[in-house]
């Protein structure tokens, strides 16, 4: 990179995006069947990054990091390993999709319920009904006696 060429970033949402100097990636052997290839070369891809030290705004850390997720270690840090794929350039490219997908996932805020009560018309179709199954059903049981 040249002086003063701007770092490559993730957006995440309007006006927000990560660093990729934040993120932190390690090129590891691929698991499973493969070839000979898969015990020579590093495919697979492991993202780690660190929620408490990112420049992301500080509620969204905090709801991050009360996600109850696996790829979140106690300490924080968001690992995530991609081996799809036989190349490491759409390894990665996996690899920062999962994060990003995980990241808007939790800083979406929920609706907020508010409570409701049926109406009275709508009660009162409910008893009807149930009263008008109960003497097709009292019919049913008179005629078989």
């Amino acid at each position: 990179m040249g002086l003063g060429a701007p770092h490559a970033m993730l957006p995440i949402a309007q006006g927000v995006a990560i660093p990729e100097d934040e993120i932190e990636f390690s090129a590891i052997r691929a698991q499973g069947a493969g070839g000979q290839n898969v015990n020579k070369v590093s495919l697979a891809i492991h993202l780690r990054f660190d929620v408490k030290a990112s420049s992301l705004p500080q509620e969204w850390k905090a709801r991050i990091l009360a996600l109850r997720d696996q790829r979140i270690t106690r300490d924080g840090v968001i690992v995530i390993k991609a081996q799809e794929s036989r190349s490491q350039d759409s390894n990665r490219a996996d690899a920062l999709g999962r994060l990003q997908d995980l990241i808007r996932a939790a800083i979406v805020v929920p609706k907020k319920r508010r409570p409701t009560k049926p109406t009275r018309s709508s009660q009162k179709k409910r008893v009807e009904g149930k009263v008008l199954r109960g003497r097709i059903k009292a019919l049913r049981r008179s005629a078989a006696e």
